[in-house]
Formats: structure tokens, sequence, C-alpha cells
């Protein structure tokens, strides 16, 4: 009999479903061969030069490519930016497409927590990829972010308002609300929010665990990325510490920005198979955030711009040119279509 409660056995297999990629073999991007030198990223991103920047005393790796106006990528846990490779060349056919390793994970630094876990607070990560833009000439920018991504994106819309023209978040709806809304379908949807807050080392023992008992099945070119980065102890402390500090920091930084109100247009896109959508009503908690908001599910999970990139990629232009939803123009009512691509490449699933 099933009590509600959540057992060792029970957490370690939903972190090994988090941790196991099913990345298909045979795809563009697994074929792709890295370049000389860089990040083994960048074999993911054939065409996009390698970006290795230092900002508030952290690295950033990146990549960047195209021309136009200039949009940030940034990735979710516990992934890294290839989780981009197949909607960036789309979008770098318009614009300027920067994406990132956020500190604490990929290539990326990872630094120690700092008191009250700072150093891995949005505003810190925001302050990051505004100065990484910066130092690449780009004053004013387009921000689009999938999961903990979209919460950093979501942290520079209010502390850089001057800088963010336009704001896309995927599969996510503000952290505050989350954590003052917690319901026990979000504990069964998102266990792990409160397993990574346990102190150091408890989760990231367990999770280092759980890496090494999946890495004989990921198989994958992207796998195997996946795999690079994230059985690296401090990339796996980082992570953790990134969710310690969504539930301290960065809870006193949203309280303390109740009242503001996002200036930039605000893109929310969700997957239609993943918790979100069923859980919360995303537009209308995003509304409450920012003057301007649209959006709608995708047909994909968690993991939307890996499983369904050519309809992100075709919403995400759209909205960068302030234009009507492809699918609200075309399908409104109809999530599924024969154009649509069956799940491929995907990453581990996070929020």
């Amino acid at each position: 009999m099933n009590d509600g409660r959540v057992t060792r056995r029970e957490v370690l297999r939903q972190v090994g479903a988090v941790v196991a990629a099913t990345a298909l073999p045979g795809s563009a991007a697994a074929e792709t061969q890295a370049p000389g030198g860089g990040s083994p990223a960048l074999k993911f991103f054939p065409g996009f030069k390698p970006l290795t920047l230092q900002v508030n005393g952290v690295t950033i790796n990146g990549a960047m490519a195209g021309q136009g106006p200039p949009v940030l990528l940034l990735h979710g846990a516990p992934q890294s930016m290839i989780s981009w490779r197949l909607v960036a060349p789309d979008l770098a056919k318009h614009h300027t497409v920067v994406v990132t390793d956020l500190r604490g994970y990929g290539d990326s630094s990872k630094p120690p927590d700092g008191e009250n876990h700072a150093n891995y607070s949005k505003r810190m990560m925001a302050a990051d990829q505004v100065e990484v833009m910066k130092q690449l000439g780009f004053q004013r920018f387009a921000t689009i972010g999938h999961d903990r991504g979209g919460r950093v994106g979501h942290r520079m819309a209010l502390d850089h308002p001057e800088r963010v023209t336009r704001l896309a978040v995927l599969d996510i709806v503000p952290t505050h609300y989350l954590y003052t809304h917690v319901t026990l379908e979000f504990v069964q949807a998102y266990f792990h929010w409160f397993n990574y807050l346990r102190p150091a080392p408890a989760p990231e023992n367990q999770l280092q665990e759980e890496i090494e008992r999946q890495a004989s099945r990921m198989t994958t070119d992207v796998q195997q990325e996946y795999l690079r980065v994230r059985r690296d102890p401090a990339n796996i402390h980082g992570m953790c510490e990134d969710y310690r500090a969504a539930a301290s920091i960065d809870l006193e930084h949203d309280r303390a920005d109740l009242e503001k109100k996002i200036d930039a247009p605000v893109l929310a896109l969700w997957g239609a198979k993943a918790p979100m959508g069923r859980l919360y009503d995303v537009l209308s908690i995003w509304r409450e955030r920012a003057a301007t908001v649209s959006g709608r599910s995708i047909p994909a999970g968690h993991n939307l711009q890996e499983d369904a990139p050519d309809v992100v990629a075709a919403e995400l232009l759209a909205f960068l040119k302030g234009e009507a939803s492809p699918l609200a123009r075309s399908r409104p009512r109809h999530l599924t279509s024969p154009a649509f691509r069956t799940p491929r490449n995907t990453a581990p699933d996070e929020t």
C-alpha cells in the first residue's frame, strides 16, 4: 500500500529517470564531429564559435553564431547548453544567438557556495549572463530560458529591465508561486525540489551514486556528453546549490520584488505531456507577474526544446518577431500534427 511516503528506493529510481537521457542514435547532432579545441559541447553546435568569458569572478562557457537581433539561450537542470542544440541553428538564421552554460553547470565555473547560497542565487546567475552579453557588445537582447534558465531569465528581467527586450520561459511558473502554493501533487511531481535542499553532501552523494549506476546505459553521443558534465562532483554540487538558493536567498529576493512586473513581453510555453500545465494555470500565473503575456502548451514533455524542436523554434521565432503563434494560426485547438517530430535526443527531466 502506498501511504504517500517516498522511500529511498523510489527517490533513487526517480533520480535515475532524471539522469538517464533517451537520446536516439543517428541524429545529425549525434553525428557531428567536435572541432579542435574548446569545450567538447561545441561539436553539437556546428558553425558556432566558442566563447570563454570571465565575468564576476567565474568563467562562463558558451558559443555564438548568426546575425541579427541578439538572443540569449539559457538551459535548465541537470542539463547544459547542449539542450539547445536542435533549436539554436534555426534561431541563428535570423538572430545572433548566444548559448551558455550557467555557473555551476556544464563547462562553466563551479564557485564555492557563498553565504546563504548567494553564489548560486538567480540574481548572481543573471548578472553573469548580462555581463556576458555586455562583453559581446549587446546592451539589449532577448532572453529565452528553459527550466532553471527560465528562472534566471525571470530574475534578469526584474533586475535588468533595461537589458531584456523579450523573455520566453519554458515549462515553469515563478519560483515564489511554487513555494507558496505547495500541494501534494506538486511534491509528487517535483520531489527533487525538496530532496536537493538537504544539507551537503547527502543529495550530492545520492546523485553521484545513481549517475554511476546509469552510466553504462548512456551510449549515444548526446547522452555521453550529458554524462561527461553530470558525473563531475562539482557539477552535482552546483546543481544542488541552485536548488538550495531557490528556497533561501532567491525567495528573499522574490518577496522583495512581488510588486514588480516584468516590462518586456513574455512568452510562456509548457509541455502538454509534462506536469506543469496539468497542475497550474500557467498563463494566469505569469499574467500576475508581467504586463504582456502570451503562450501555450507544446506537444512535448518537460524538455520541449528537445522533444519538439521544430515547433519550439517556430514559436520562438514568431515571438521574437512580434508575430502570432504558428500553432494559434494553424491549429488553435489541437496539440498534435503529422508535422510534429517525435521526441528525440532527450535530456534528463527537471524544472
